[in-house]
């Protein structure tokens, strides 16, 4: 059992408090949007004791001395002030053939048009730590939305605005049928065509104090994202629920603080909310642009204060460990491979079949898949990536 740490990541989008509040540190000023557990090259997890690493200085470099492959997932504490960009994450399959097709285009890793960074999928899950947590995911219904669109155009109308742009998209997406939601987000997202809509959605957010499109306006000024976020479910999780997001699942994070764990790949198409790359065909052949059910991902409960997330792909699981009053001991969790745990609150005593440790929140440690299974006492929070 080794202590690891990181430095956060500092994404405009970040809180300016979360983080450094969980890591019992000073903020820094600066936003601090994400912080990775991992061995991700983008920002590789720190070892602080290298003599026990035989010398690494990162995981990634202690798993290549021993001849161990890097870590199938990435662990992160992710805190959003801001939207995040609307983005899907391509299947195994999407990947490994956008990944070949890019590289026989020759086009460089480091593009700014490279939609496919390596030949993995990125499925991800994320656990609300905060009260609340604000996410988009998945399409709603068309009816749903039309009954959005009637209510922005009303108030606008009100106001003695013009609505037809907001009337014209609700009859297309009547007019549309079963292609309704795929010709929406081309429509939108394709050169200049929803610049009146996104006006109209933004006049009418101000006029019915609509919070979401308010910010959105606010952090994206004409950004035909705001159109697609229309189109999506609005989720607010409570803390401890969690969102599952598989392959060609449209989403954006919006606020909150929370712990995700994903595949560990840079694989992203983004549908808006955003300055970078936006490759419309591209997305359109990875996104599931079908109605999709809000993706509450339930846990199992393997023993008193322990619940495990399984989603239906091999490279990960989320163990949450929650021990108070008279739970001061959990059964084994067994370990399936190499793990990451993250302390959120208290103070914990870890024990395996070689070694121990002690994390109070705030602190991190890898843990060798050769302890075969730990154990965990004391009055705390952590999660393990499994």
């Amino acid at each position: 059992m080794i202590r690891v740490e990181n430095t956060p990541r500092d994404y405009a989008w970040g809180s300016l408090t979360d983080i450094a509040e969980l890591r019992r540190v000073e903020p820094t000023g600066k936003p601090e949007a994400e912080l990775w557990l991992g061995t991700h090259p983008g920002s590789p997890t720190q070892i602080l004791d290298v003599a026990q690493a035989d010398g690494a200085g990162t995981i990634a470099d202690f798993l290549t001395q021993r001849g161990d492959a890097p870590l199938p997932y990435l662990l992160k504490i992710l805190a959003a002030a801001h939207p995040l960009s609307i983005q899907a994450h391509p299947s195994p399959e999407q990947a490994r053939e956008g990944y070949a097709r890019e590289n026989a285009a020759g086009i460089a890793l480091d593009s700014p048009v490279r939609n496919y960074k390596d030949d993995a999928h990125k499925p991800e899950l994320i656990f609300a730590l905060s009260e609340r947590f604000e996410a988009l995911c998945g399409f709603r219904s068309i009816s749903e939305t039309v009954a959005e669109l009637e209510r922005l155009a009303a108030a606008n109308a009100q106001a003695c605005s013009p609505t037809s742009a907001l009337t014209e998209f609700s009859q297309q997406l009547l007019d549309r049928g079963d292609r309704a939601l795929a010709w929406a987000v081309e429509w939108a997202l394709s050169g200049e065509n929803a610049r009146a809509l996104v006006s109209e959605i933004s006049t009418a957010g101000v006029l019915t104090k609509d919070e979401l499109l308010i910010e959105l306006a606010r952090d994206y000024p004409g950004d035909p994202g705001i159109v697609v976020a229309l189109l999506l479910n609005r989720v607010t999780l409570r803390r401890g629920q969690t969102l599952y997001l598989p392959a060609g699942n449209m989403h954006a994070y919006i606020q909150g603080l929370g712990i995700e764990i994903m595949a560990a790949s840079d694989n992203v198409l983004r549908g808006g909310l955003t300055s970078k790359h936006v490759d419309v065909p591209e997305l359109l052949s990875v996104a599931k642009t079908d109605v999709l059910p809000v993706p509450l991902l339930e846990a199992v409960q393997v023993s008193p204060g322990v619940d495990i997330f399984e989603p239906d792909v091999p490279d990960f699981s989320l163990a949450h460990v929650h021990l108070e009053g008279d739970i001061s001991q959990t059964q084994a969790i067994v370990l399936r491979r190499h793990a990451i745990v993250t302390c959120t609150s208290g103070k914990l005593y870890i024990a395996g079949h070689e070694s121990d440790i002690e994390l109070s929140q705030g602190q991190h440690a890898f843990i060798s898949a050769e302890e075969q299974a730990i154990t965990v006492r004391g009055v705390g929070e952590l999660f393990i990536a499994l």
